[in-house]
C-alpha cells in the first residue's frame, strides 16, 4: 500500500471577525500534500489564541473546555484515518472530512421498507418460481410484524439498526402471547422474518445479525388420522348448505386420494387421463414436491350433476373462497366424484 503523508492543524482566520470581534476556528486536513478546510463551528479573541501550539492559551476556563472540544475533534479525525485505511478506501483530505462531516453515510433503510420491496418481488414471481401460497405467507409475517412493532414500539416503521436480539425474543413473545400462536407456528413466522434480515446483512444495510446463535427448532408433531367409521360417518352425514356440503366434497376427495388441498386447488381436466383398461387416473406433479403423482379414480365415487370441478362452483372457486371451514366438515355429506 502506498505511503500516506497525514497532518492535521488548527488556526483562526484573523480577518473573518465577527462583531464581537472573534475569529472563527479552521481546521485543516493536509494528506500526501493537497488540503482541505472547514470550519469546526467555535470563534474566539484572536488575543488569546496560540497559532504555535495551534489551541487557545487557557486563561479562562471557557477556552480550557474549546481546548477539550478541539481534542475530541482531533481523535475523531484519526479514527476516520484509520478507519478508511482499515476499509481499503483511499484516504484523501477530502474523503475524511466528508466522513467527518457525515457525507458519505450510507442510507439507512426501515425494516419495513426492505421487507415491502421482497414481497413486491414475490407477488411477482407467483406461480413460477415460487408458490402463491409461499406469498400468501410473508403477506401475512408482515402483517404480523408490523402489529407487532406498533403494539410494541408505537411506531410505523423501524431503521434496520433497530432490530436486535431483545427485538426478536419480544416478538415471539408477542407472536405466542397476543396472536395465540403455537410454537411451531411462531417459528415459521421468524424464519420468514430471518429471510428479510439475511437479505439486510447481505446487501450491507446491517452491521449486526439480531439471529446470531438463535437456533430454530420444531416440536414433533403426531398427526391425528381418521379412523374409518369416522369418513364414513362424514360421508353419510346429509348437509342442506351447498358450500359447505361441496367443501366436505373435496375434503373427503383429499382422504381418498391423498392429495392435499393445494394439489387439489391445481387439477384441471388435462390431469385426467384413461388407460387401455378404461380406468381413469389423476396424473399430476404435487405441488410442493414436483413428484409425479398417479392416483386411479374410484368406482364408489358418482359424478352430480350440479357440480363442475372446473367451472365457478370447482376446485379451484372453492379454494379462493372456502379456504377455512375445516371445523365444519364434521357434519358430512354423501361422497361425490366431481367427474
Amino acid at each position: 500500500m502506498e505511503r500516506t503523508t497525514f497532518c492535521l492543524l488548527f488556526y483562526i482566520r484573523r480577518t473573518k471577525l465577527n462583531r464581537n470581534g472573534e475569529a472563527p476556528i479552521m481546521m485543516r486536513i493536509t494528506v500526501n500534500g493537497v488540503r482541505v478546510d472547514a470550519s469546526v463551528k467555535k470563534t474566539i479573541l484572536p488575543e488569546f489564541w496560540s497559532a504555535a501550539k495551534g489551541k487557545a492559551l487557557e486563561k479562562k476556563r471557557e477556552y480550557k473546555e474549546l481546548n477539550l472540544y478541539l481534542d475530541s475533534i482531533r481523535l475523531r479525525i484519526m479514527k476516520i484515518q484509520r478507519e478508511l485505511e482499515i476499509e481499503e478506501v483511499s484516504v484523501s483530505a477530502n474523503s475524511v472530512l466528508d466522513r467527518f462531516q457525515g457525507k458519505d453515510a450510507p442510507v439507512q433503510r426501515t425494516l419495513f421498507e426492505v421487507f415491502r420491496e421482497h414481497n413486491d418481488k414475490c407477488v411477482q414471481l407467483s406461480g413460477t418460481d415460487m408458490a402463491p401460497a409461499t406469498v400468501q405467507r410473508y403477506e401475512t409475517s408482515l402483517k404480523h410484524t408490523r402489529d407487532f412493532v406498533w403494539e410494541t414500539y408505537h411506531k410505523k416503521d423501524v431503521l434496520l439498526d433497530e432490530v436486535s436480539r431483545q427485538f426478536i425474543e419480544d416478538y415471539e413473545f408477542w407472536l405466542k402471547t397476543e396472536k395465540k400462536c403455537c410454537h411451531n407456528t411462531a417459528t415459521k413466522y421468524l424464519k420468514n422474518f430471518k429471510k428479510i434480515i439475511r437479505i439486510a446483512l447481505a446487501k450491507g444495510w446491517m452491521k449486526n445479525d439480531p439471529f446470531l446463535e438463535i437456533r430454530f427448532s420444531l416440536d414433533k408433531v403426531e398427526p391425528d388420522f381418521l379412523e374409518d367409521s369416522e369418513i364414513q360417518k362424514l360421508i353419510s352425514k346429509e348437509i342442506d348448505i351447498p358450500r359447505l356440503s361441496q367443501v366436505r366434497d373435496i375434503f373427503v376427495f383429499c382422504c381418498f386420494t391423498g392429495l392435499a388441498f393445494s394439489d387439489i386447488h391445481g387439477l384441471r381436466k388435462e390431469h385426467i387421463v384413461e388407460d387401455s383398461n378404461g380406468v381413469r387416473w389423476i396424473r399430476k406433479g404435487r405441488q410442493k414436491t414436483k413428484i409425479m403423482c398417479n392416483i386411479p379414480l374410484m368406482e364408489i365415487l358418482e359424478k352430480p350433476r350440479d357440480f363442475d370441478p372446473f367451472g365457478q362452483t370447482g376446485f379451484a372457486h372453492l379454494w379462493l373462497q372456502y379456504d377455512c371451514p375445516f371445523k365444519v366438515l364434521v357434519l358430512g355429506v354423501n361422497f361425490i366424484l366431481p367427474f
